[in-house]
């Protein structure tokens, strides 16, 4: 008997509807009617999607009526990644896929901090980017074109989006928040045609002005054309506003150009926290596919639901939270800051935005934890089932918290994936029991394994995440990388042909997984590889800790001293008897070799802008590697969070 069976640590166990009543069950009876395929439950689905990936990934394309005025040729060439290459010959567009929701069924669901909320169904969506797509063609915009973005998460930036990706010309999008450094080095390597921007925007309660930051980022473009500016503060110069640039049209039906499968649709970067951002460039075809099976598979998503994800327009978030489109649901914007006026903010948009799907990162959650927050007293959630879950791990509390406090029996969505492949690599899915801090299986479609260190397969130990089979959506391309030489060197040196993502799992027999934390940030102390989201887990349960961040100063794997940084709770102090709680909770929670060498106090613990720790560029720091080139302020929440760490590493 298995521990499912048994019932250790199950939190939820689906039910007779849940499993007939799926999106993913109707697939599968699908397969049976079309395809003569007999496969009874989740992993002999998965076992055959991994076997048969032009099997699976065609019958991806038949079941959902992929739109492509050609065929392809052949579903998948060549036998080694990354030389790989899918649906040669096909031509489609994304757009036309996201566009293709019922006129009358809400598409877009928009709020800020000022408590209003607006809709917008797919017939005006659809208007509203011929519009713009008119105005853009005025503006010169042509296929392959780069079309840029420093826009909050509102509407009028899906909008641009879907009319910029009709033409074929490729998209790139910064939060507003980013610093003027950061949002040059990204989109100082695209050379593009055209920039959308505001001058200003709110958060948290006030307002703040960009118009500077504005003139430096045009500056910094030498090969801007054009500027668009959306509800001007001011009048920036040779910029032009919204209305000015997208006038009405009599045009109501938007362009789809055709293009190949893997024609570049967007790039999105690398954190930009160790160094240069690479450019990661997918294509329209590989990413509409992982959307069809991502929103409807796995998020069970359809005509009528409506996926709520916090994110801002920087965070890969955004990109994959659109992909709620391509099955006729609506996505759910907000504009603002989760945490005003207080951590209740966004449950109360989730209900007045009436969200069938609220997701976060696992942050979010925690600082729900830390403020005593109880959601289901404060809003009304009765239409939500299912709470998302991505971003850095929430530990086993985490899920019985939500359970507790948001509402018994919710369905828990944990995802985790990435910037490189904007998609899910491991999930979640109606048809398999949850298990608190667990991840219930690998996505369909996605060979994922772990690895240790030496290539080979293991199981119920931490060991690398890897994808040993090519997927859509994974980079067609890093932008200015002649011959894919940093394409290989970030994904394959370790292990050829074999995808190495960057995290550290446990893998148990029956496919379940546990995420501990980046690999190359992971503890290792006597031979014993730990996550720091395991050091964090019992750490931040104390409530003299409002934030902490772990870091190992052995080079290569090699043991060195364990430095816990920790940032005290309003009205706590690091004296010895906390430093001495903490040592004894690590020794008992997690092992005597996991007690740090030293505790020591910070005021701030630096961030990246999607939430999670910077924990190798502090590391590196601490080694003596040069801030300057291991870290880019402007792609921290606080820059002035790093200040300490620079202080204390050694002499150049």
């Amino acid at each position: 008997m298995t521990d499912d069976e048994r019932g250790g640590g199950v939190i939820w166990r689906p039910g007779p509807e849940d499993i007939s009543g799926s999106r993913l069950s109707a697939f599968i009876r699908w397969l049976a009617a079309e395809r003569g395929l007999e496969l009874d439950g989740y992993a002999p689905l998965h076992a055959w999607s991994v076997a048969d990936l032009e099997g699976y990934w065609t019958a991806v394309w038949d079941y959902f009526g992929v739109r492509a005025s050609v065929p392809a040729r052949r579903v998948l060439s060549g036998s080694t990644m990354p030389d790989v290459r899918w649906f040669e010959g096909a031509e489609l567009n994304l757009a036309e896929g996201f566009l293709a929701g019922a006129p009358d069924d809400a598409a877009l669901v928009w709020g800020d901090e000022s408590g209003e909320v607006g809709e917008m169904t797919y017939g005006r969506l659809r208007a509203e980017v011929a519009r713009v797509q008119e105005g853009l063609r005025r503006l010169g915009v042509e296929r392959g074109d780069r079309v840029v973005a420093v826009l909050p998460n509102v509407p009028e930036a899906v909008v641009v989006f879907l009319a910029v990706a009709g033409l074929g010309a490729i998209w790139s999008s910064c939060a507003p928040e980013f610093g003027v450094r950061a949002i040059l080095d990204r989109f100082g390597q695209l050379d593009p045609k055209l920039l959308l921007a505001v001058d200003g925007y709110r958060f948290g309660g006030r307002d703040h002005d960009r118009s500077q930051e504005l003139a430096e980022i045009r500056a910094g473009l030498p090969s801007l054309e054009t500027t668009i500016v959306l509800r001007p503060r001011s009048r920036p110069p040779g910029a032009i506003d919204w209305e000015t640039a997208f006038p009405e049209t009599a045009a109501d039906e938007p362009h789809f150009e055709q293009v190949p499968f893997e024609h570049p649709l967007w790039v999105v970067y690398t954190s930009g926290t160790t160094g240069m951002p690479k450019g990661i460039v997918h294509g329209h075809g590989g990413i509409l596919l992982e959307s069809l099976m991502q929103a409807g598979f796995h998020l069970d998503m359809e005509p009528g639901e409506r996926l709520f994800w916090f994110t801002t327009t920087g965070w890969v978030m955004w990109n994959i939270a659109l992909g709620a489109l391509s099955v006729g649901a609506a996505v759910v914007l907000y504009d603002g800051s989760p945490a005003h006026p207080g951590p209740e903010a966004l449950w109360q948009f989730a209900e007045r935005a009436g969200a069938t799907l609220f997701g976060s990162g696992a942050a979010f959650i925690q600082g729900c934890i830390k403020a005593g927050l109880r959601p289901c007293e404060i809003a009304d959630l009765s239409r939500v089932r299912q709470l998302g879950l991505t971003g850095s791990p929430l530990p086993p509390e985490g899920f019985h918290w939500i359970h507790e406090n948001v509402k018994p029996g919710l369905f828990i969505a944990n995802l985790s994936g990435g910037t490189d492949v904007s998609a899910g690599m491991i999930g979640c899915t109606r048809l398999l029991p949850i298990r608190a801090g667990e991840i219930q299986a690998a996505m369909l479609g996605v060979a994922a394994d772990a690895y240790d260190e030496a290539g080979n397969p293991v199981r119920n130990e931490v060991a690398e995440l890897v994808v040993t089979k090519p997927m859509p959506s994974m980079p067609i391309f890093l932008w200015n990388d002649p011959g894919g030489v940093r394409y290989r060197d970030s994904y394959f040196d370790v292990y050829p042909g074999v995808w190495r993502h960057g995290d550290w799992i446990t893998m148990t027999d029956d496919g379940r997984i546990t995420i501990h934390g980046r690999s190359d940030s992971t503890l290792n102390r006597g031979g014993v590889r730990m996550g720091t989201a395991e050091f964090y887990r019992v750490v931040e349960e104390l409530p003299e800790v409002a934030d902490s961040l772990i870091v190992d100063l052995g080079h290569a794997g090699a043991e060195g001293r364990l430095l816990l940084f920790v940032r005290p709770a309003a009205g706590a102090e690091l004296d010895d008897a906390l430093r001495e709680r903490i040592r004894s909770i690590c020794r008992s929670e997690l092992s005597p070799r996991h007690v740090p060498d030293e505790i020591l106090a910070v005021a701030e613990i630096p961030r990246t802008l999607s939430g999670k720790k910077v924990e190798v560029p502090v590391k590196r720091i601490l080694l003596g590697g040069d801030p300057a080139k291991v870290v880019q302020r402007d792609a921290l929440v606080d820059p002035a969070a790093l200040d300490a760490f620079v202080a204390m590493a050694p002499p150049g």
